[in-house]
């Protein structure tokens, strides 16, 4: 050991003893989040996911559904309380806030959540176990999430739940969904995926500021009229029951194209791009072979 070396190390001890132990923790509260350490705590939480009974992941898909739905009951309501205002459009699109922010803090099973959640186990451990448990669990959670959406949509629509002109306001909202082509469904849905995956890996950083975050992306997905599969879903299934569109157009040309367009956001971009700059970090056969490229 050089004497440079031992004098930095002295330096370093130094400074670490002029902190007490409260301060210290007050340091490694305050720092943020290393990359590494983000994609650690989301693959924790994606394998304890994976591991979860299917029937816990029906209902709490279910769930998902219903609580998703209240952005566009939101949206509905206050399109209709501020209808004719110069700032319709930007205050109705609020609402959407509001399912996201119940959903996500409940932490209950969103699929676009899960395009990253889940992902991120199977590309640090890449075996066909692994992507069984994915698949299926995107499965479960999808079809839940949308038994949910249409059972809210049913309620809303035949239940009598929704005063009538607050559906006229869902469904007023909900038609520059059904406007979309499947191809631009699709590609709506690919910035929509990004951000929910976005969310997903800035919350952990985000201790205290959870609400304001889920707010500020989903805002951002309402105004730039992004399409997010379960979200619009419960639009999809409104207009249906109303008999404004078809079942074709509803499943085809708006559900299936907005899944495809979130899942290549959240998972072909977000997830692929949280993965790639941490790989050389947590992956033992990548990083053996960096330091051997090192060496040479």
């Amino acid at each position: 050991m050089t004497d440079d070396t031992e004098r930095q190390e002295m330096n370093d001890g130094e400074k670490h003893a002029m902190y007490s132990r409260e301060e210290a923790l007050q340091i490694a509260r305050h720092r943020a989040l290393a990359p590494r350490a983000v994609y650690e705590v989301i693959d924790l939480e994606g394998r304890e996911e994976l591991k979860r009974p299917l029937w816990s992941l029906w209902w709490s898909g279910i769930a998902a559904g219903i609580c998703i739905s209240t952005s566009v009951l939101a949206e509905g309501i206050l399109h209709t309380i501020y209808e004719g205002h110069p700032y319709q459009g930007p205050i109705e699109n609020m609402g959407y806030t509001v399912g996201f922010i119940l959903v996500i803090l409940a932490r209950i099973q969103l699929f676009t959540e899960n395009t990253i959640t889940v992902v991120l186990p199977v590309l640090k451990d890449r075996s066909r176990k692994m992507l069984t448990c994915t698949m299926r669990l995107w499965a479960v959670v999808f079809a839940a999430n949308l038994v949910g959406t249409f059972f809210v949509a049913f309620l809303s629509v035949h239940g009598g739940t929704v005063v009538p002109e607050y559906v006229e306001g869902m469904k007023a909202i909900s038609e520059h969904f059904a406007e979309y082509t499947p191809w631009e469904t699709f590609k709506y849905g690919v910035p929509a995926g990004f951000f929910i995956a976005a969310i997903v890996w800035m919350l952990p950083s985000a201790e205290g500021f959870e609400i304001f975050l889920i707010f500020l992306f989903t805002y951002l997905i309402a105004m730039g009229e992004f399409t997010h599969v379960v979200a619009g879903s419960k639009e999809a299934f409104l207009l249906m029951l109303s008999g404004d569109i078809s079942v074709s157009k509803a499943i085809f040309g708006l559900i299936l194209p907005a899944f495809a367009g979130n899942v290549l956001g959240g998972t072909g971009l977000f997830a692929l791009l949280a993965y790639g700059q941490v790989a050389h970090e947590i992956d033992p056969e990548l990083n053996g072979e960096a330091k051997k490229k090192g060496k040479g």
